[in-house]
C-alpha cells in the first residue's frame, strides 16, 4: 500500500505563493541587529568596565558579536560540552564573555573596550538577558507563526497559512 502524501506551502490569503521562504527576512535581521546594539550600549552604561564610543561603535560590536555568534559560537559550544554538562550549562556565560571578548578585539581603537574577566561575564549576561527579554517581545508583537522565531530558531513554525492537502481517493490519499 503506498501513501502520498502532497504538502502546499503556498499562501492563500493573497500571497504570492513559492513556498515557505517568501517572507523577507531583511526587516527581521535589521531589528535583531538593533535589539543587539541595544544591548551592548546597556551593558556599556551598566558596567563599568565596558566602553562604547557611541551608537555606531556599538552597532558594529553588535555585528561582531553576531557573526562570532554564527561561526565560533556553535564550535565551541560543541567542543566544551563535557564541561558545559558538568557546570549545568553555566559554562555557556563564559563561552558567551569570550565571545564578547573577542567582539572587542576586532573593533579597533577605543571604540569599543571590555576590560577584565568578571566584566565581561557580566557584560555577556546582560547582553544575553537584554537580547532574549526584546526579541520575545518582538517575537510576541509579531504574534503567533509570523515567520522566524528569536535567535537561532528554525522559523518552520507552523502557520494558519500554511496547510497540507489530502484528497482520498479510493482507497489512499492523496
Amino acid at each position: 500500500m503506498r501513501r502520498q502524501i502532497r504538502i502546499d506551502f503556498r499562501q492563500r490569503s493573497g500571497g504570492s505563493g513559492g513556498g515557505p521562504f517568501t517572507h523577507n527576512l531583511l526587516p527581521v535581521l535589521v531589528t535583531k541587529w538593533l535589539i543587539l546594539t541595544a544591548a551592548v550600549m546597556l551593558a556599556a552604561y551598566i558596567i563599568e568596565d565596558i566602553h562604547v564610543s557611541g551608537f555606531v561603535s556599538a552597532f558594529f560590536a553588535a555585528a561582531a558579536i553576531g557573526v562570532l555568534n554564527l561561526f565560533f559560537r556553535p564550535v565551541l559550544l560543541v567542543l566544551t560540552l563535557p564541561i558545559n554538562i558538568m557546570t549545568l550549562g553555566l559554562f555557556t556565560f563564559v563561552i558567551n564573555a569570550l565571545m564578547l571578548k573577542l567582539a572587542s578585539l576586532l573593533i579597533p581603537g577605543e571604540h569599543f573596550v571590555v576590560a577584565g574577566f568578571w566584566s565581561t561575564v557580566f557584560g555577556a549576561i546582560v547582553i544575553s538577558a537584554v537580547s532574549w527579554v526584546l526579541n520575545s517581545l518582538l517575537a510576541d508583537a509579531r504574534g503567533p507563526g509570523s515567520g522566524p522565531g528569536p535567535g537561532t530558531g528554525s522559523g518552520t513554525r507552523r502557520r494558519d497559512s500554511e496547510h497540507i492537502d489530502l484528497e482520498r481517493k479510493g482507497d489512499r490519499w492523496e
